[in-house]
Order: structure tokens, then C-alpha cells, then sequence
């Protein structure tokens, strides 16, 4: 379910003013924060990852909570992976904080500088945004990503997390503001509005003016309600109509195990692959094998009438419809299409995508070469899997989140697009003649 309505509006006052001091106490944290050293904010995050392992039992216990009332709820497969903690992804998950500490901090980066003719100096260097709100659906690594980035470049964080994690979140936020306490920095650096439910994540969104950007992170409704109605500036986030195309010169062992990585390598996450696109001259060789393995992992296959006929007397093959075309499964499906060239598979990727990731396999470089210039998704893979799209794999440490749109960020964010940039003018008396 969507975690704010459409229709849904903050009327209590009462929330409205709470989450505005919320806010408030951020901004005045964030200016503390926008002081401190490298060391400081380095020595903070590895006492948030150690706190996160000393309380791991702790938010397990939380977690299970969690996960009973989804299960109850008929919570999905892929959103019940999304959601478990366990001791190993707890440990995954301080060890990305700790990789987040040796980033280099982005705060007072040089991003251009000169000298103009008449003796002005200039710079261009990166300073935090101040204040960073976050909504996002069942993820309670989101939680830990948000801190450690928001902490790393300069930033308090306000967090409304969902009720589906509403008991980990509680625990994790309260054990990271324990240890921010600790090392001498305010617990208002991360704070969570979680307690004043749907309203609050509105009132977040109306809080113009104590809030300086907001990204959601979660499922295409939640996503469009928070870019329709925020009135803080907002960095969108996309969901994830991830396509792999085989293409007739691809190696067919090669395409295989793209595929199977794209897919079933954990299957409720954004960078999961949900279509499959076949160049019609390598269908014969490469769908039966690759529909076997498919199989195998328990995949259903959602088949158009060309590939139908390569999945015959296959168990999980049924007919695809228009809708299976625009879907973000998050599930142990996907969506297979015979093309009968690359313009057809680059048309119909045109038409379906999110703008997340694609993946084409293929030997030629002409195919390539294509394909990346005329696919306009933030990230696009040649012969690998679709599940590299992420702010770890690709060296940034945690990220917090994947933005499909094309102003300041685009693609996995991490310390750089948490960050704004400022002029600083060094003159001797200079006047505007």
C-alpha cells in the first residue's frame, strides 16, 4: 500500500507544528554539522556502525515484529526480503557505514576555480545542503544509507519510513542517535516522524523553507504523490522497468547468465531486471535454455505469441499482456518479447521504461554503440547484469537512492549529490566600475 494518500492531507495542527519543529531542530543540527571536521564526522559513522553491531539483537527483535505483521498482511515475497534483518545484513550494513567513512568528504571540494582579468579571485566549492528529508517504503537499510550519507556530507536527516518498518525503524533510529550522543554531535542529525504517520509525511513535504530537498524512495505511487504535491524542492527517484536485451550476435552462455543475475539474484529491489528482450535470429538457440533456467529459479514467464512458442509444455509460461510490458514486478516474474531487430527492441524499451537500467548483450559494437546513445535511462549496461546499478557497486559507497531524472542528480546518489555548491569571491577593495 502507499504510504501517503493522494488524498490524504496534514489537517492537524498539531502535526503540522511538530513535524515543523522537527524540521527546525535539523536546521540548527545541520549548522553544527556544517563545521565539523572530516575526522569528526569520520569518527561518528564508525561509532554508528559498531553501535549498529553491539544492537543487532535488539533491532532483530524489532524487525521480527515487523516482518510477523507483513506476513499477516500479505506482504509480497520481494517486499518481506526487502524488509528481514538479520545479524549478516545488519553486519553488511555497518560495514557500508564504515566504507561511507573512508570516502573522501565532499564538503569544500573545489569544483572550478579562477582568476578574472581585474584580480577577483573565484571558487566554486561543494557545501551541504542543509536539511535532507526522506520517505521511502519498507527498507530499513534506507534508514542506516540516509544517516551515513546525510552525516558524511554535511546533512541532518528527517526520516518517514512507513509503517511496514515502523518497529526496526524506532530501534535503528534510536540507536543511531545514541551514538551520535556519544561522540559529542547533536541527535537531531537524524530524526524520524514515523509517530505522526501519513500526516507527517505530508507536513514533511510542505515544509518549505526548513526543509531543503526531499527524495522519495519507494513505489511508483508513493513516488508521483511526493513529486505532485511537495512543495520542497524534490530529487526524483524511480522505480525500476529494468530491461535486458539479446541481441542476435550475443554469446548465448554469456546471455544467460545476465539474465539470470538481472532477475533472480534478489528480486525486490529497483536494479532487478523485468523484461526480457530476444533479437528473433538467436531466439531458437537461446530461449529453451534460458527458459529451463528460468524455471529452475521459479520464475514465471510472461510471454509474448513469439515466445510462447519456445516456451511450450513449460510450467510458469503464460500469455503477456500490455500491462505486463509497464510493469516493476518485484517478483520471481518477467516479462519476455521476441524483436526482429534492435530498432524494435530500442523502440519498445522507448515506450516502456522507467529510465532506470538497461542491459544489452551483444558482440557487436555498432549494437552497443547504439544502444547507449539512443536509450536516454540513467544508467545502461553492455554485457552485464542490470543489478550494477547501485551506489556501492559502483565505488560511491551507500547510496540514497537511484534518481531517474535529469536536474543536479541522475543515477545512484551519493556524497556528491547530496551536496550544493557556493561562490566565494576573494577581492582587494574591487569595486563594479
Amino acid at each position: 500500500m502507499t504510504e501517503i494518500s493522494q488524498t490524504e492531507t496534514a489537517t492537524s495542527v498539531d502535526v503540522n507544528s511538530a513535524v515543523r519543529e522537527v524540521a527546525s531542530r535539523a536546521k540548527s543540527a545541520s549548522r553544527v554539522l556544517a563545521t565539523a571536521t572530516r575526522a569528526t564526522k569520520d569518527a561518528a559513522l564508525l561509532a554508528l556502525a559498531q553501535a549498529l553491531v553491539d544492537n543487532d539483537e535488539r533491532i532483530i527483535t524489532a524487525n521480527k515484529i515487523d516482518l510477523d505483521r507483513g506476513k499477516a498482511g500479505g506482504m509480497t515475497p520481494g517486499l518481506l526480503d526487502r524488509l528481514a534483518l538479520d545479524t549478516p545484513r545488519i553486519a553488511a550494513i555497518a560495514d557500508a557505514l564504515r566504507e561511507v567513512a573512508a570516502l573522501p568528504d565532499p564538503v569544500g571540494e573545489v569544483i572550478r576555480g579562477s582568476r578574472l582579468p581585474n584580480g577577483l579571485r573565484l571558487r566554486q566549492i561543494r557545501v551541504p545542503m542543509g536539511v535532507v528529508g526522506m520517505i521511502y517504503e519498507a527498507r530499513p537499510n534506507v534508514t542506516v544509507d540516509a544517516a551515513a550519507l546525510g552525516l558524511k556530507s554535511g546533512n541532518a536527516v528527517i526520516l518517514r519510513g512507513g509503517s511496514a518498518a515502523a518497529a526496526s525503524n524506532e530501534v535503528i533510529v534510536e540507536v543511531l542517535r545514541e551514538a551520535l550522543e556519544t561522540e559529542g554531535l547533536p541527535a537531531d542529525l537524524i530524526q524520524s516522524i514515523d509517530a505522526y504517520g501519513r500526516p507527517g509525511g505530508v507536513a514533511l513535504m510542505h515544509a518549505r523553507g526548513l526543509v531543503d530537498v526531499l527524495v522519495p524512495r519507494g513505489g511508483a505511487d508513493l513516488i508521483q504523490t511526493v513529486v505532485r504535491e511537495a512543495t520542497v524542492p524534490v530529487i526524483e527517484t524511480g522505480t525500476g522497468n529494468c530491461h535486458v536485451y539479446v541481441d542476435e550476435s550475443a554469446d548465448i552462455e554469456t546471455a544467460i547468465n545476465i539474465v539470470m543475475n538481472s532477475k533472480t539474484q534478489r528480486v525486490g529491489v529497483c536494479n532487478a531486471a523485468e523484461t526480457l528482450l530476444v533479437h528473433k535470429n538467436v531466439a531458437e538457440q537461446f530461449l529453451p535454455a534460458a527458459f529451463a533456467a528460468l524455471r529452475s529459479a521459479n520464475v514465471t514467464v510472461h510471454v509474448d505469441e513469439n515466445a510462447a512458442a519456445f516456451g511450450a509444455g513449460l510450467d510458469g509460461c503464460v500469455p503477456a499482456t500490455q500491462e505486463d510490458w509497464a510493469t516493476e514486478y518485484l517478483s520471481l516474474d518477467l516479462a519476455v518479447k521476441v524483436v526482429n531487430s534492435l530498432d524494435d527492441a530500442i523502440a519498445h524499451i522507448q515506450q516502456w521504461t522507467s529510465g532506470h537500467t538497461e542491459a544489452i548483450v551483444t558482440k557487436s559494437y555498432e549494437s552497443s554503440e547504439r544502444f547507449i546513445a539512443e536509450l536516454d535511462s540513467a544508467a545502461i549496461m553492455v554485457n552485464a547484469s542490470t543489478r550494477f546499478t547501485d551506489g556501492g557497486q559502483f565505488g560511491l559507497g551507500a547510496e540514497i537512492g537511484i534518481s531517474t531524472q535529469k536536474l543536479h542528480a541522475r543515477g545512484p546518489m551519493g556524497l556528491p549529490e547530496l551536496t550544493t555548491s557556493k561562490w566565494i569571491v576573494m577581492g582587494d577593495g574591487h569595486i563594479r566600475p
